[in-house]
């Protein structure tokens, strides 16, 4: 715990306020149960006028804001649904032999940020507000350190809680105090509901693999490893988890699909954290053109189930995702808007046009790599409205099948939606002699210093030798989508908790925040 000599005055005040309700005997962090009886939002949607009795409530939450005045006060509680005006008379609200208990309690030791208990009864102000006549006062907990509340003065606002590194490091402080956070975040978990409902609605199953694996495969990223003590052995965070949901489809499961949590040491950015929420689904005897219109019917129902509507404002663009969705070659796309055919390229006929385009490369790129680095730059961004990208040179896609038309290209599409990459998916490799023939390409590639190189994962080819069905597979960014659903321009603001830099203690580090004793008039 701080000492006085790290605290603000108004923490100091805070501790003897929290002092002085011990020595009246309030426990200003109590451990009893309090029922609850009815909620700040339901009870306003719910009010009737001109009832036989009014209705009695039990209700619990913040203090907000205060006004008090003289023998009355009003204040604006806040629960997990919203916010209800709560008027206080000081006769009314003295527990028994405590006269004192307005005076010295509701007014001098309560503070904005302190949990309480109300119970009363509803009622309409003259000025028409729904709001609770309280007839006792219970305190649930002290708030040690003062809320960031926004002052007005002249018309302008202070004391904002609008940083976003202070937001995303105090997130605690960031759901109390800014209108709508919460709300982001109750829209994330409606579409994890809504995702499970499709996925269950044809029977697959999902179900959990391992986080920490010996080999990191199932994609092309940099592991975090660590170290297993008991057994002596390093461990790798895990990239992805594809290669055991499909050792699942050789185990005989009709359909598996699982929310994974994955781990690449990568770069930071706004549509990149190291810690991610992914979905992976495969389904045996699909194909990637089947799980073309599975995915479209699957995000028209998601947008229709967390917002009501196909279509979402992300910044100044409106993207609808009701289907049908466009679909375009890789080849053609990069023919599109470059002129440059890569049909057939050469890996120095690539490295020279993307040198001469601009497009930075690394002598450790192969003819995959250098593929993706000229979508990425010359195409992705213009791909606002849901579009499949299909069929992927070879090259960049180690785990899918050969396209039954060209076996130079693969049977892959990664959708694109508001210029970025959002879904990638795969009629699957299960020829277990080709898939070692890929990984051994992959590993020429590491050795030339690409350090995202897939390894060679010799008991997943054992599992593709006991033989594996014809499977699609599907791979979704969680996180991307609920920046979609919910209009947000960077991953921080749907990641409850991002990965921040070690925090730098500053001279004062609540220096802004403050209170607002008499920052709501009572209405």
């Amino acid at each position: 715990m701080a000492n006085n000599q790290e605290l603000s005055e108004q923490e100091i005040v805070r501790r003897r306020s929290m002092e002085a309700l011990r020595e009246r005997g309030i426990d200003p962090f109590p451990a009893a149960e309090y029922e609850v009886t009815g909620k700040s939002v339901e009870i306003k949607e719910n009010f009737e006028d001109n009832l036989p009795e009014p209705r009695k409530v039990r209700v619990a939450g913040r203090i907000m804001s205060r006004r008090i005045m003289g023998k009355a006060s009003f204040m604006e509680l806040q629960d997990a649904d919203g916010r209800i005006q709560v008027y206080v008379s000081r006769d009314e609200i003295c527990p028994g032999e405590d006269k004192d208990f307005y005076n010295v309690v509701f007014k001098k030791l309560m503070d904005i940020g302190d949990f309480i208990g109300v119970e009363g009864f509803v009622f309409r102000t003259q000025t028409g507000e729904i709001s609770i006549h309280a007839e006792k006062i219970t305190f649930l907990g002290k708030s040690l350190r003062p809320l960031p509340i926004v002052k007005m003065k002249d018309g302008k606002a202070y004391d904002a809680f609008t940083d976003p590194e202070q937001r995303y490091r105090r997130r605690y402080v960031d759901l109390v105090v800014n209108k709508g956070v919460k709300d982001i975040f109750v829209k994330r978990t409606k579409m994890f509901n809504s995702m499970r409902e499709y996925f269950n609605s044809f029977g697959y199953l999902e179900v959990d693999t391992p986080v920490l694996q010996s080999i990191p495969g199932g994609a092309s990223a940099r592991p975090f490893i660590t170290h297993h003590n008991a057994l002596d052995i390093p461990l790798y965070l895990r990239i992805a988890n594809e290669l055991y949901l499909k050792r699942l489809i050789v185990g005989g499961f009709d359909g598996v699909y699982e929310f994974s949590r994955n781990f690449r040491n990568e770069g930071m950015d706004r549509s990149h954290n190291p810690e991610f929420t992914a979905m992976e689904i495969y389904v045996p005897y699909k194909d990637y053109n089947w799980m073309m219109d599975f995915t479209e019917k699957m995000l028209e129902k998601i947008a229709l189930d967390v917002n009501g509507t196909t279509k979402v404002m992300v910044g100044d663009k409106e993207i609808d995702f009701k289907p049908p969705y466009k679909r375009v070659t890789m080849t053609q796309a990069i023919l599109d808007a470059t002129g440059f055919d890569i049909t057939g390229k050469s890996e120095e006929e690539l490295r020279g046009f993307c040198k001469s385009n601009g497009i930075e490369v690394e002598d450790s790129m192969g003819k995959g790599k250098l593929i993706d680095e000229i979508f990425g730059e010359k195409c992705e961004g213009s791909f606002i409205q849901p579009t499949f990208i299909t069929d992927y040179p070879i090259e960049m896609s180690p785990l899918t099948k050969r396209h039954r038309e060209n076996p130079e290209l693969t049977e892959r599409f990664e959708l694109m939606v508001n210029g970025k990459e959002l879904a990638n998916a795969y009629s699957e490799l299960n020829d277990p002699i080709d898939q070692y023939e890929r990984f051994v390409e992959q590993m020429r590639l590491a050795d030339k210093g690409d350090d995202e190189a897939m390894i060679i994962d010799a008991d997943f080819i054992r599992a593709l030798e006991y033989g594996m069905p014809p499977t699609s597979g599907m791979g979704i960014g969680m996180d991307r989508l609920a920046m979609l659903l919910t209009g947000q321009s960077t991953i921080q603001e749907v990641l409850l908790f991002p990965q921040m830099r070690p925090e730098v203690k500053a001279k004062s580090d609540d220096k802004g925040e403050g209170e607002a004793e008499n920052s709501e008039e009572g209405k």
